[in-house]
């Protein structure tokens, strides 16, 4: 049979996933993994598009027709070499990207044919090579005297050291928690990232000759003048980690929960860190308020607890959810009850929470984007009971008071702001510090974290390779 007509014979095959109620009795990943046939047949799918589409809408612009072709040969040391020239970490964009909005929603088959597995396959090249010794081939790299010191050990962070320890170029990176990883580690549920993945990457970077130097706070534990005096170049990467509030009454009584807060307390209690304060849903009524991954992490991670009932609000309808449609249908599937079309505008009780109060919306207009208005229909309050209320409403920025001292500017929410008249990419108004991810764009895609950081690398090793040559310049002359 012609191999691009292959896709008529063979169907989409998703990797087996855990049925709901066996799922929700622990935190396991619930996807399970291709056998070397499976990824090859699924691989084999791809028509090899003139045009790939599924290439241009992925954030990194992954080579994905020419890995899948090498996993539908066998050659998956090859596959996970080139699949790494363009992702810093290919195993945890596979498990966590919203491949329906991104690759897979622009194949070239979802139009009646079932897309090409891209996320699980991207996931299966990285875990099966590793498990089968890969290790990232630095024998042609040339070390240079450059050291650049990275703050914040998230996607933008651990990409921008990728790239850099391939330039030859030593990456020390800082971080004030315990582990790497950011909210890899501390925000997603291990549901979907199993926190042994990160630590694995963990390892990849240190074989790599990454430096991590973690529980360590720069502008408290070590000033920001002296790291700086450390370094030749700095990659800021601290993400974002101030929580967005609805702006209504009530948002302060006992059983309110930010989402963060919220989901670090039972991924450090699953770690068995210390002195972690537990928000326990066992036997509650829980109202989750927000529609994109975040909320949905949330209520997933009520369930597991326990919760007797888990309700979660958005004010537009399902259409029109910022979040992953699996991670909807996967909250569905665990018993999670949503509320359409519903704008909170009080959360009532005396000294705790008793429920929320909301207004009935409909969709009209177009705002600048183009995405349709809530628009509060008149007469529709009504109050649903709940004795805990978690606010997923998204995050900003937080950025440290040192950045205007060190002549690095920010918008008014926050966001660090890129020099736009630079030659080298990501540098901000301060020729040494360079920036990406969540700093600068505000709260977003793990996968687009990453292609900042690696493009923060290259423009820090253009910087600091011209910066040699003007001193040789000015020394000749």
């Amino acid at each position: 049979m012609d191999k691009n007509l292959q896709f008529l014979e063979l169907k989409r095959m998703d990797p087996k996933v855990t049925p709901a109620p066996t799922r929700l009795k622990d935190y396991k990943e619930i996807y399970g993994h291709y056998t070397i046939k499976q990824a090859s047949e699924q691989s084999g799918r791809c028509i090899e598009c003139g045009n790939p589409y599924c290439e241009w809408k992925c954030p990194v612009h992954n080579y994905i027709p020419q890995w899948l072709k090498l996993i539908s040969e066998d050659r998956l040391l090859e596959a996970a070499d080139l699949s790494h020239q363009t992702n810093s970490l290919p195993e945890i964009c596979g498990r966590i990207c919203p491949q329906d909005r991104l690759c897979e929603g622009a194949c070239t088959l979802n139009d009646g044919f079932g897309a090409v597995t891209i996320g699980s396959i991207e996931k299966y090249i990285t875990d099966e090579a590793l498990k089968q010794g890969w290790k990232p081939d630095l024998s042609n790299v040339i070390p240079t005297k450059f050291k650049v010191g990275i703050i914040g050990a998230g996607p933008a962070g651990l990409a921008c050291a990728d790239v850099l320890s391939r330039k030859g170029i030593k990456a020390v990176i800082y971080d004030k928690y315990e582990e790497i990883g950011g909210l890899l580690t501390f925000g997603i549920p291990p549901f979907k990232l199993d926190k042994d993945i990160v630590l694995k990457r963990k390892k990849i970077l240190e074989g790599m000759g990454v430096e991590f130097v973690l529980n360590t706070n720069i502008g408290k534990d070590i000033s920001f003048e002296k790291f700086s005096s450390m370094y030749d170049a700095i990659f800021l990467g601290m993400g974002t980690y101030t929580y967005m509030k609805g702006g209504f009454s009530g948002e302060d009584l006992q059983g309110v929960y930010d989402a963060l807060p919220y989901l670090n307390s039972n991924i450090r209690r699953l770690m068995k860190s210390k002195n972690n304060e537990y928000i326990d849903m066992k036997g509650k009524t829980v109202l989750v308020l927000g529609g994109g991954d975040t909320a949905m992490d949330c209520n997933r991670t009520a369930k597991r607890q326990g919760a007797k009932k888990v309700y979660c609000a958005y004010r537009r309808n399902e259409e029109n959810m910022p979040g992953s449609k699996r991670e909807v249908k996967n909250s569905k599937e665990e018993g999670i009850e949503f509320l359409w079309n519903m704008q909170p505008i009080e959360i009532i009780g005396n000294d705790k929470v008793e429920g929320v109060k909301f207004v009935k919306t409909k969709l009209q207009k177009k705002d600048i984007r183009g995405r349709e208005i809530p628009v509060v229909i008149e007469g529709s309050e009504h109050t649903i009971k709940a004795d805990h209320v978690i606010m997923a409403f998204g995050f900003r920025p937080n950025p440290p008071s040192w950045l205007i001292k060190n002549k690095v500017k920010t918008d008014e929410i926050g966001r660090v702001i890129i020099n736009s008249k630079s030659k080298y990419s990501h540098q901000t108004n301060n020729p040494k510090i360079f920036s990406g991810g969540d700093m600068v764009r505000g709260s977003d895609l793990v996968v687009t974290a990453v292609f900042e950081g690696r493009n923060a690398a290259d423009g820090i090793s253009k910087f600091l390779n011209d910066s040699i040559q003007k001193k040789l310049n000015a020394i000749n002359s």
